[in-house]
Parts: structure tokens; sequence; C-alpha cells
């Protein structure tokens, strides 16, 4: 789920790895280019360079290599997040994840540490796929942007954490949608039922709701239960009064009415 950057955004993330450079950090033990003694100050200032050029794969390999050979030095730090800033700039999102989970477990109090689980949580929503895939990547990046918005509600993070949640739940609805459809369009109606329901259960905020009850209308006719059918169609129409969803419900509840079981007496006679 690519998110196009203007160029605002990608220099606000550039000025929101301007970290405070103090502390230390873990030597990577490899890397992808040979490795020649340079000073830290050519090093970084070579690494800066290539992601002014938008070289961001050259850019990522030489932040790391800012860290590998001066590990312990003030500019370390800064290097990390730069780098995994870098490679979700390439889209090579895993080894973007990689970085800043690293930088994470090696400064978990740091004042960056939310910029981190931020870059976390967007490695995890761009690779999200379509509804007909596996969904585990797109459940990963709920997790992420979950444990953003929990343990720093107030940052700046925050607010599009948060918006990006409401998308990936309406991505996951989307699933379950079109397994229930896969259910009902076999015949296979309890198992449809528990996919509708579980939608209006678990994601009641997505766009998928109205679709679902409607779903959930036909899907319990057809088991035969109508009380449940016109409470579905009842949660419609108090809800999506003007929606097409509903008025299909409504047709088929008028077309599909209870039989009324006989009379005691009627069936003993019989």
């Amino acid at each position: 789920m690519r998110i196009p950057m203007s160029r605002s955004i990608a220099l606000a993330l550039i000025a929101a790895s301007a970290f405070t450079i103090s502390g230390c950090a873990r030597n990577r033990g490899k890397s992808d280019i040979p490795y020649v003694a340079r000073d830290v100050g050519t090093l970084y200032s070579t690494a800066k360079n290539r992601l002014d050029r938008k070289q961001y794969k050259l850019a990522a390999l030489m932040f790391d290599e800012v860290e590998r050979q001066h590990p312990y030095s003030i500019w370390a730090r800064r290097a990390q997040l730069m780098s995994a800033f870098s490679y979700y700039l390439d889209r090579d999102y895993t080894s973007s994840i990689q970085s800043a989970q690293r930088f994470i477990s090696v400064h978990p109090g740091n004042r960056d540490a939310p910029y981190a689980y931020y870059l976390v949580a967007l490695g995890y929503y761009e690779q999200i796929s379509d509804v007909t895939r596996d969904q585990k990547i797109t459940q990963q990046a709920l997790d992420s942007l979950g444990e953003l918005t929990r343990r720093y509600p107030n940052s700046k993070y925050a607010a599009d954490a948060r918006l990006k949640i409401d998308l990936v739940r309406d991505h996951l609805a989307g699933k379950e949608m079109e397994i229930g459809r896969f259910y009902e369009s076999r015949g296979q109606w309890l198992a449809a039922t528990m996919r509708f329901r579980r939608v209006v259960d678990d994601y009641q905020t997505t766009t998928h709701v109205p679709e679902a009850l409607m779903r959930l209308t036909e899907t319990y006719l057809a088991l035969g239960v109508h009380e449940e059918a016109n409470k579905a169609a009842a949660v419609l129409g108090a809800n999506y009064p003007g929606t097409d969803w509903y008025q299909r419900a409504y047709k088929l509840v008028q077309e599909h009415p209870a039989v009324a079981a006989p009379p005691a007496d009627a069936a003993k006679s019989s």
C-alpha cells in the first residue's frame, strides 16, 4: 500500500532524524561494501550526500558503515536511524524494519524512539497486499501502528498512525468479506455467516458493515433463521437507511416471510 511521499513529508522525516548525538550503537558485524577505514565525518557526509542525491541504497550502506566503523562514536546512533530511513526510501522495507527495531532494542528510552516505531510501522504498512493474499503483513502493520499510538499517544507520529489504523482495519474487514462471499457462493451458509458476523462485531467502524449486514440477512434466511435475518435487516435500516444494501435486505425479508408454526391442537388433530 505505497503512499506517495511529497517532498515536504520527506524533508520532515529527514529533519525528524536529526537526533541528539550521544550514547553508543551496536556493531552490525557485516556490510555489503568492502571495509575501508575512514574517519566518521567523511563517512557520514558521504552517506548524507548519497541520500540528497536519492541514491538511497548507497546512502543506507554508508550510514551502516558509520555504525560499523565507529560504533561508539556520537554519530553512530544518528546513522542507525538514517540508515533505516534510507532503506525505507529505497523500498527495502525488511532492512528498514530491522534497522529501526535494532535501534529500539539498543535505545528503548531514547527521545527518538517514537520515530523508530513509526518507521517499523511504515515498513509493514507499505507491504500490505490486496485482499486476495495472505494478510499476515497487514496484521503486523496494525500491531505496529497500535503499539506506536499506545506508547506515544501524543507524539507527532500518532495522528498519522491512527489514520493508518483505520485504513488497515478496513482492509482486514475487506478480507473477511471476500472469504465470506466465497463461502456464500458455495452454499456454505454457516461459514459465510461467521465471517460476516465478525465484520459486524469486530470492524464496526469500517465501510464494509452495511454489506455485511445485508449478507447476514441472506445467509440467515438460507439457514432458515428468519428472526436473526429480520434483526440484521433492522440494524441495517436503523444505521444505513438510504443505502442500496438496505433496500436489498428489506426486499429479501419481504420475499421470505417467516412461516408461523401450526397451533398445538391442529398439530395433534392432524
